[in-house]
């Protein structure tokens, strides 16, 4: 494997992760039009902006832990099909939030697997 392959997908899953709680937290937006005071609006979104501390959290831990990061994010996945599945969602909206957290976990899945030539130089 090549030096710009490995450093492709190293940094591949790891930024997918950042641009994903970058996504997930324009959904948190949505506060601000609810006609809440200043401290209602506060709490509210922090409460909508959980979810991006959740991927951040486990964006922390699989950064040096591949394999445990792939699990999660897959896991994340399957959990939010369960969970949405039957609400009467448009199919994009399970593409959109299901698709990444896959890939992400595919991805991290492929770093622990090439793990050992990755971290060689």
């Amino acid at each position: 494997m090549n030096t710009s392959m490995k450093r492709v997908l190293f940094w591949t899953p790891r930024v997918l992760c950042i641009l994903l709680a970058m996504f997930l937290s324009v959904f948190a937006l949505d506060v601000f039009s609810e006609g809440y005071g200043f401290w209602q609006t506060i709490g509210a979104l922090l409460l909508h902006l959980v979810p991006v501390y959740i991927v951040v959290i486990v964006l922390v831990i699989a950064w040096r832990r591949e394999r445990v990061g792939a699990i999660v994010f897959i896991a994340f996945a399957l959990l939010y099909l369960v969970f949405a599945l039957g609400r009467g969602f448009h199919w994009s909206a399970y593409v959109a939030i299901a698709g990444p957290l896959v890939l992400i976990g595919v991805l991290f899945l492929l770093n622990w697997k090439y793990r050992a030539q990755l971290r060689r130089r």
